[in-house]
């Protein structure tokens, strides 16, 4: 079901104009920005179909750039994030797309610095909703409204049963899980919703299990 109640369909408290594509907008480059870890050096974003049409008009590229400062989606800088975003010496650079997406409100966001880089591409769906659908190139259907917890592994047999040992050990049912791979016996990705939170410890001791690379909680 896309909608849960009926502010679903109202949309977010948000600075405006639209809630595709600004509130929408902001929450992937916020969701970016939570996968990344940190406040990223350099950013290339990436639009596609409506969203390459219209994104300064409807303020899209200071959305994203919000979202990536971590700001909420009623946060009044949001208006200056881009020139925030300059001050704290983050680098964007915006891409406009020619090929068609499957969905018209698509954006590919490159994040990187000295330590590593992340690429997410994410789809605004109407009323400031969104969803991840690709992390480092696997597919995912992410919606950000609960916390998911992200698992990169090696493709091979068990994995997956380790990880579900060490959350029923800690009394952590699994509600979904998605497991993607690029190609078999190299790495894959589990993305896992639970009921309960998973705490840092049990991170610890997920990240420890062997052919894990690394955890992460969306």
């Amino acid at each position: 079901m896309k909608y849960r109640t009926v502010f679903d369909i109202i949309g977010p408290v948000m600075i405006g104009p639209s809630s595709s594509h600004t509130a929408g907008a902001a929450r992937i480059g916020r969701a970016a920005r939570t996968i990344f870890g940190r406040k990223p050096k350099r950013s290339v974003i990436t639009l596609y179909g409506s969203f390459a049409q219209t994104y300064r008009g409807h303020g899209t590229d200071v959305a994203i750039a919000g979202g990536l400062l971590d700001f909420d989606t009623f946060d009044k800088r949001i208006v200056n994030a881009l020139e925030i975003a300059k001050e704290e010496g983050i680098e964007i650079t915006f891409v406009e797309s020619d090929e068609v997406p499957d969905h018209p409100n698509t954006a590919r966001i490159y994040l990187e610095d000295e330590q590593g880089s992340v690429e997410v591409v994410g789809i605004s769906i109407g009323g400031g909703k969104m969803e991840i659908v690709e992390l480092n190139g696997f597919q995912l259907s992410l919606s950000g409204n609960d916390p998911v917890l992200l698992v990169l592994h090696q493709d091979q047999y068990g994995a997956v049963a380790k990880v579900a040992s060490v959350l029923a050990e800690h009394e952590i049912n699994i509600a979904f899980m998605q497991v993607s791979r690029k190609e078999k016996g190299s790495q894959a990705l589990m993305s896992i919703e639970t009921d309960q939170p998973v705490e840092m410890e049990v991170q610890h001791k997920i990240g420890n299990l062997p052919g894990i690379h690394a955890v992460m909680i969306l």
